[in-house]
């Protein structure tokens, strides 16, 4: 703040007044937008090798520079924490997934408070700051209509948010926040959550135009695409159908042939071995072949709509005149996801709740994939396709893990243009980069250096040599061009991972080993990542999966809370809470504040059409409903006019079978059967009094809204826990 200059007399007559004048800097500060996409392969752009088409990123390449040695985290909240603060994830706390604080400095699920992030800092430079799409850096217990919003977007330096806190949400019906609050997503043909985020991208731009003229802006565009559920209209998948009934092993021929042509990879780059969980193509039969081309030409089309979303955003920086002195970058979070297990969903929550399908029982509902009904997922064999030439994929330390694109375009600045850079960088470095760029004052600690004069120079020296990765256990470590990696799995002994050796100067997709040639230069990789495993609160290792982090309920927040009270009026629950399934054995209980008489409407809803439950009152009955897939169950019972309290109870065997019975105080009134419940119902939390999303059932027209006078509260009293088991394969799956 600038000093007063004026002059306080005794009166105002006697006094001079003074107003603060803005910054006029003789450099004019560029605009930058970060687009960032999630899960999407080093190779899946066309600019990077690819069959789908991506012009809008294409073009930004044609107009800037491809860099062809960036590399992220192998997870999406570590990578945007690195992102966002130019410092090493572990470092600020973040060395996993932002769902889960495990008790450890290193891993409490959200940045550091005392940590400034990339927009706060740009605001001290003048920004404006937007934030649209997956945020992904709050821990699930704080994610509820009423917080705690300390680490929600707008607490963490942006001016706006829109968008959703989770990993992942349904672009169909998606768990929206706006700044602080939920919103309800318009929900009909023709909505789709990638338009509705450039559209208030859009708004964002011109009301910036219309009032903030004089101020540049940082705006990051945070993509759900393409991290699953794959959603996307038919038109975008039926051209890629044929496409990809090459399958994955051409295609990855085809895409490193097309990387050498474009001068990506040097010419003597080999492709890594097929990862050995993928069989090849040749070795599918016919029907497996043909469920996993339309999976993977779902991806591709839903690719390629992300990509004409880009290009409506650059066209109104066009129209905006914003477009010239707006830097851009593209880049992924992540490699490619194997999540998809052997086969891929048609319907995702299938593979979430741990209860994948069969080629053949997904075989008949080709026509539903990318709907409403067909969320979908392609199968791991895409994924390594998707990472070519690397090995492996997201989650591992690999190149196939922490390879990705990126793209810089900034017309007037960037002059050699259409062209290939070659420096190391990290996600680290874009914070540093930005700053440097936005003039922004000096004082903040990072990691990571900025890298922009290789925006100019083409043989600018890279700005750092030494960079290491842990995740799950695994470890690797970048030093001068070499790579050392090492093997991992939960239980094993640290002492006997076996490492690898490579030289990235001489093997571009880290394909050759050459630990057992050269052990001298292996330990003083070892040594290297030893040392900046301490400086980066690397410790303690935690080798447990995804499964075991995200399931463990820490104490605090309603998901370790044994009885939850939802009022009516209550913002939507959204699925981060944990509360919102029915996988665990519970009591249901509605509160009335008089007798029910006449009255009706859903007292609870939960999930949506494909999975979810529903307790509603209708013609003078008591409802529970639940979906599973097209297995429905409704156990009914009839209302008794003078009834002031009712209740659900599920109780659920080892077998995810449910027994359920509708009690009026203690008295059993009716009871049932559900085949099997499911971990995850689907991409939609709780509403109370109201069913908001897609409707659980036909049995009403939604919102079917209670009357908020008579619904006094509801309660949920959980009785039970999902085991190990039950949870294993799902919840991996869902990150």
């Amino acid at each position: 703040m600038q000093d007063f200059q004026g002059k306080i007399g005794l009166t105002v007559a006697e006094s001079v007044p003074w107003w603060p004048s803005a910054d006029m800097r003789e450099d004019v500060p560029p605009n930058i937008l970060v687009i960032l996409f999630d899960d999407t392969g080093w190779a899946d752009f066309g600019c990077y090798g690819s069959e789908i088409r991506t012009p809008n990123v294409d073009a930004l390449a044609k107009g800037g520079l491809c860099y062809n040695n960036f590399h992220v985290t192998p997870l999406c909240s570590p990578t945007r924490a690195c992102l966002l603060t130019g410092r090493n994830h572990h470092s600020v706390g973040m060395s996993n997934l932002a769902d889960t604080d495990t008790g450890f400095p290193n891993c409490r699920g959200a940045i550091r408070d005392d940590v400034q992030l990339l927009p706060q800092l740009l605001k001290q430079a003048g920004y404006a700051t937007y934030m649209l799409g997956k945020w992904h850096l709050t821990p699930a217990h704080e994610i509820t209509p009423a917080g705690p919003f300390g680490n929600w977007p707008t607490q963490r330096g942006f001016d706006r948010f829109y968008g959703f806190l989770y990993g992942c949400t349904d672009h169909y019906t998606p768990e929206l926040i706006e700044d602080n609050h939920s919103v309800e997503p318009p929900i009909g043909d023709g909505y789709h959550l990638s338009e509705d985020l450039v559209d208030r991208a859009k708004s964002y731009l011109r009301e910036h135009c219309s009032f903030r003229s004089q101020a540049p802006f940082f705006m990051n565009f945070c993509f759900g695409a393409t991290h699953a559920p794959f959603q996307v209209p038919r038109e975008y998948i039926e051209p890629y159908i044929d496409v990809f009934g090459k399958g994955w092993d051409r295609t990855r021929e085809d895409r490193l042939a097309k990387q050498k042509a474009l001068g990506l990879v040097p010419q003597e780059t080999v492709l890594a071995e097929r990862n050995p969980e993928v069989p090849a193509w040749a070795d599918l039969d016919a029907d497996a072949k043909t469920l996993y081309a339309h999976l993977q030409a779902c991806f591709a089309g839903f690719l390629e709509h992300s990509d004409h979303q880009i290009g409506r955003l650059i066209d109104e920086l066009k129209r905006l005149n914003l477009f010239e002195n707006t830097l851009v970058l593209v880049m992924s979070d992540n490699g490619a996801s194997r999540e998809g297990g052997d086969h891929g969903a048609i319907d995702t929550n299938t593979t979430y709740s741990g209860q994948p399908e069969s080629v053949g029982e997904m075989l008949p509902r080709l026509d539903q994939i990318g709907g409403r009904l067909g969320p979908a997922f392609y199968p791991q064999g895409w994924a390594m396709a998707g990472n070519t030439p690397f090995r492996r994929y997201k989650q591992f330390v690999e190149l196939g893990g922490v390879r990705s694109p990126l793209v810089v375009h900034w017309p007037g600045s960037v002059e050699e243009t259409d062209t290939v850079r070659k420096q190391f960088l990290h996600a680290i470095d874009i914070t540093p980069t930005l700053l440097n760029l936005a003039g922004a004052p000096a004082g903040a600690t990072v990691d990571g250096a900025s890298f922009a004069d290789t925006f100019g120079l083409a043989d600018a020296p890279a700005t750092r040599t030494v960079q290491h990765w842990e995740m799950f256990g695994r470890k690797a470590v970048y030093a001068g061009g070499w790579k050392a990696v090492s093997q991992h799995e939960k239980g094993d002994n640290y002492a006997d991972d076996v490492w690898r050796l490579h030289d990235l100067s001489q093997d571009f997709s880290e394909s050759r080993d050459l630990a057992s040639e050269q052990p001298e230069k292996l330990q003083e990789l070892q040594e290297i990542w030893w040392h900046e495993a301490h400086a980066n609160s690397v410790f303690p290792l935690d080798d447990r999966t995804l499964v075991d982090i995200i399931t463990f309920r820490q104490p605090n927040g309603i998901m370790a809370a044994r009885e939850v009270s939802l009022y009516p009026g209550t913002a939507h629950v959204p699925q981060a809470t944990m509360i919102t399934s029915a996988e665990r054995s519970m009591y249901i209980e509605a509160n009335f504040s008089a007798p029910v008489a006449d009255a009706e409407g859903v007292i609870i809803s939960a999930g949506d059409s494909r999975g979810g439950y529903t307790f509603y009152i209708k013609n003078g009955r008591m409802n529970f409903e639940h979906v599973r897939m097209e297995d429905r169950e409704v156990v009914s019972a009839p209302v008794d006019s003078g009834m002031r309290q009712c209740s659900v109870r599920l109780r659920v065997r080892p077998d995810a079978s449910c027994s359920v019975v509708i009690l009026v105080g203690n008295t059993i009134i009716s009871d049932g059967e559900i085949p099997k419940v499911s971990i995850h119902q689907s991409f939609w939390g709780i509403d109370v009094g109201r069913d908001t999303g897609v409707p659980v059932t036909s049995a009403y027209l939604a919102p079917f809204a209670f009357c908020d006078k008579l619904l006094e509260k509801v309660v949920l009293r959980f009785t039970g826990e999902r085991s190990a088991s039950e949870t294993a394969a799902a919840v991996q799956m869902t990150e």
